[in-house]
């Protein structure tokens, strides 16, 4: 009789420690992916005010040649007008315009 007390008791103490666990974990996990979310929307790049380095860093296959090459076009033609108008930079090509689309702006 005793054993089966004992043993009761320490299932119900293994099983609050287990739901305890995992409910302090749920949130950690919830709460990471809207704020990756966020971060993607926030970190658009301005094809019209971004520096050479702010391109290279920011997108996907843009080096220094690549990113200097945007930054001499937009100051011989002006601002661009749409961000396919960087097809139009040498160098830049389908490719790499999909690839930094989403991250692209012209404001």
């Amino acid at each position: 009789m005793q054993k089966l007390r004992l043993s009761s008791l320490l299932f119900a103490v293994l099983a609050s420690f287990s739901l305890a666990a995992a409910a302090a974990e749920a949130p950690k996990t919830e709460s990471a992916k809207p704020a990756a979310a966020q971060v993607a929307q926030v970190a658009a790049v301005n094809l019209n005010t971004a520096d050479a380095a702010t391109l290279q860093r920011e997108l996907a296959g843009i080096g220094a040649t690549k990113a200097q090459a945007i930054v001499a076009y937009r100051e011989e033609h002006g601002n661009f007008a749409s961000v396919d108008e960087l097809l139009e930079v040498k160098g830049i090509g389908e490719a790499t315009l999909e690839k930094n689309r989403d991250k692209l702006s012209v404001n």
